[in-house]
């Protein structure tokens, strides 16, 4: 007899990923601010060292989490993971504000270079980051994604420069960690028309798990 049971579906956890996506960012900001009020750590590096190390705390337990609760761990949030462990470890190290701040030029460069690459060789890396969040997204579509992000990411990075050169260091960080985030999401929800117009399925269940994934990391 014929099984026609459907394969089994990843587990999705809408409020689950959304807390995997921003609680890191969010415990990273808030031991950068607490560094001061509850330790004296009233230098600005010495605070960013503060919630450098719980930000790479944080990403960790988001990652057992995903993989022990939703049953995996996305490519973005290993890649995520990765950089934020990479160049946290560098930051520790160095602790240097001018390191601190010209990172994530670093990080948006390398995406750009990483997507413009992909786009090369007529493959969209994005595709294999995101997997289901653009469900029946054709080719081109993600083609098009793609190369909206990179141009996206240069654009960061080109901003991060600017601010980094003409704003002080906390309002340079508060920037950097919730005005990049809110522009993130704003940009990713821009590109829903042209999606759309590409063959993505919004179906029946929004893939509410991966919303979060379409932002750059913070590292």
């Amino acid at each position: 007899m014929i099984d026609t049971k459907p394969a089994p579906q990843p587990k999705h956890g809408g409020t689950l990923s959304l807390a995997l996506d921003f609680g890191p960012l969010l415990i990273f900001f808030l031991s950068y601010k607490g560094a001061g009020w509850l330790w004296g750590a009233n230098n600005p590096i010495t605070a960013m060292t503060f919630g450098t190390a719980a930000f790479m705390i944080a990403i960790i337990v988001a990652v057992i989490i995903s993989k022990v609760k939703l049953g995996r761990v996305s490519p973005m949030l290993w890649l995520s993971a990765l950089l934020i462990l990479f160049f946290g470890g560098l930051t520790i190290y160095f602790h240097d504000q001018s390191f601190i701040q010209i990172k994530p030029t670093i990080i948006y460069a390398f995406f750009a270079l990483m997507l413009l690459g992909g786009l090369a060789r007529g493959k969209p890396l994005l595709k294999y980051l995101l997997q289901a969040a653009y469900d029946g997204l054709t080719h081109e579509g993600w083609m098009k994604l793609s190369r909206n992000w990179a141009i996206f990411f240069i654009a960061m990075a080109i901003a991060n420069e600017a601010m980094r050169r003409s704003m002080s260091f906390d309002t340079w960080l508060a920037v950097k960690v919730w005005g990049v985030t809110v522009i993130s999401v704003l940009f990713a929800g821009a590109n829903v028309p042209m999606l759309l117009r590409h063959g993505l399925s919004l179906g029946d269940e929004p893939a509410s798990d991966d919303i979060g994934e379409t932002s750059p990391p913070q590292g």
